[in-house]
């Protein structure tokens, strides 16, 4: 549907608007035709569906969640080549799903959201978009997700460099990295799978360590065929198999949250690092110096492998500058690169990486305001002082254990039970109370004190400060219990619909 403004600008209204394309996206959408609601759209600003998995197409690009605990419960991919899926593989269920639900004509493709403003006296949101283009939407469900703005270093000289340069996430396929002198930085989750794959092609390779992190075996076992058959013939087996692996994973819970049982699975940890690498100097540089899972947990076989290579260099020493064709360290090691590599992670504080996004709810408030001294929220969904806006994965649900695909589809349910609400009680709109939000997020950070996250080390899941506005502190099946059913006690229902339109029928 479409009005006209007082400008003449046409303005597109909808029920509900979901912002981002991605896997949070798509199980909004395919839950909302599940539950016979069809009046929604998908704002997605890029040219195609996928999100994360769009975006990170670099060489050796994997899941380290396993393939069946990475899959929609309620929208299966029966057939997963192997234990760990790549990329690619997941980005054709991504669009298999697209298929199957024919979600593309709910998606609107190149519409950057740049701001949402909550009307108070209409009880509605009102979008704009880059290209200025205007939406009035009920309920807005964000569904960015919290890794897709690169985070890019600032290093002296970087405009000199005359070579190629390009962050993992915007991988350029179309570089030869045959026989070049390549410089990587960062050791994060992407580079420590791209770098494995990048060396046998490169002259050199430079690896540019900050921080090490503690990487643990992989799985890189492939399902059999009698596996597959299994998986598609019984669904029994199926979740079977998603049970075990879900439960396994969250046993990891248990050193996280009691420290010093995590110390027996770093030693096993550290033996894996000197078994990998045979240069005793180059596999001390290569252990952390932090309690394992302070920062994120990675997984390969074949990250510590690589620095066995005669070609590839661990560089531990900061940066100080970039000429035309070098990098330059501190220590005044000089090294000639052709090709710079960010493996620098994304941001992560919503503080900064909604920077160019404005958000405006009751009272003029607004979003970046509200989370100036940290992002807080009512279980990652709703925020006090926002109505009808609901968040995929916000503050303190990210996981450092196991699937995030498990906390979407709670959240997803809990807020299919919002918009319920609302339209069973025949109001506009509904907002968590203050203080059930604050008495809340006081429970999450107490939960998370005597964590391993919270062991002096500084990571992605902390603000400048140190609190830790990322991580959800405790078993992902307590938040599903404490979110299976949503409690109308903690809300306030807002005005009432007008009922303009069955009236006038009436007459």
């Amino acid at each position: 549907m479409c009005a006209t403004n007082a400008n003449h600008e046409p303005t597109q209204k909808t029920q509900i608007a979901i912002i981002g394309a991605g896997f949070g996206g798509l199980a909004m959408a395919i839950r909302l035709l599940q539950a016979n609601i069809h009046d929604f759209i998908i704002l997605e600003k890029a040219d195609d569906v996928g999100g994360t998995w769009r975006e990170n197409q670099y060489p050796g690009a994997a899941c380290d969640v396993q393939s069946h605990m990475y899959s929609l419960s309620f929208a299966p991919k029966k057939d997963w080549s192997k234990r760990y899926a790549e990329a690619p593989e997941i980005f054709d269920y991504i669009q298999d799903l697209i298929k199957e639900y024919e979600l593309k004509k709910y998606i609107q493709f190149k519409q950057e959201v740049i701001s949402t403003t909550y009307n108070e006296q209409q009880g509605h949101w009102h979008l704009v978009l880059n290209n200025g283009q205007k939406i009035e939407a009920q309920f807005v469900i964000f569904a960015s997700g919290p890794l897709h703005v690169p985070q890019i270093p600032k290093i002296k000289g970087i405009e000199k460099f005359k070579g190629e340069v390009f962050h993992s996430s915007q991988w350029n396929h179309k570089y030869n990295l045959n026989q070049k002198n390549v410089a990587s930085i960062g050791t994060g989750g992407s580079a420590i799978q791209y770098i494995p794959e990048i060396a046998a092609k490169v002259k050199n390779l430079y690896v540019l360590q900050r921080t090490a992190a503690w990487v643990i075996p992989r799985d890189e076992r492939a399902y059999n065929a009698l596996d597959k058959h299994l998986f598609k013939r019984f669904e029994w087996f199926r979740k079977l198999h998603r049970a075990r692996l879900y439960w396994s994973n969250e046993s990891r819970v248990v050193p996280i949250v009691q420290p010093k049982i995590m110390k027996y699975g770093q030693k096993l940890a550290e033996a894996f690092i000197k078994f990998q690498v045979k240069d005793k100097s180059i596999a001390k540089k290569l252990t952390p110096d932090y309690v394992m899972g302070c920062k994120r947990i990675l997984i390969s076989n074949k990250y510590f492998p690589t620095f066995n290579r005669e070609n590839v260099e661990l560089m531990t020493d900061a940066i100080q500058e970039l000429t035309e064709n070098s990098i330059i360290m501190k220590n005044g090691q000089e090294r000639q690169i052709d090709c710079l590599i960010y493996g620098t992670g994304f941001i992560t504080d919503p503080r900064i990486y909604l920077k160019s996004f404005e958000c405006y709810g009751l009272n003029g408030i607004e979003l970046k305001d509200a989370w100036k001294d940290g992002a807080e929220s009512y279980y990652g969904v709703t925020t006090k002082n926002f109505p009808n806006l609901f968040q995929l994965l916000g503050p303190n649900t990210v996981l450092g254990h196991n699937s995030v695909i498990f906390m979407i589809e709670s959240q997803v349910n809990y807020i299919l039970q919002l918009i319920h609400l609302v339209n069973k009680t025949k109001t506009q709109a509904i907002v968590i109370k203050p203080e059930v939000q604050d008495q809340f997020n006081d429970q999450v950070q107490a939960q998370l004190k005597g964590t391993v996250w919270q062991s002096g080390c500084v990571s992605w899941y902390q603000q400048d400060g140190g609190k830790n506005f990322s991580l959800w502190p405790t078993y992902t099946w307590k938040f599903w219990m404490q979110t299976r059913t949503a409690n109308p006690a903690d809300y306030l229902l807002l005005g009432k619909k007008q009922m303009s339109n069955k009236n006038s029928r009436a007459a």
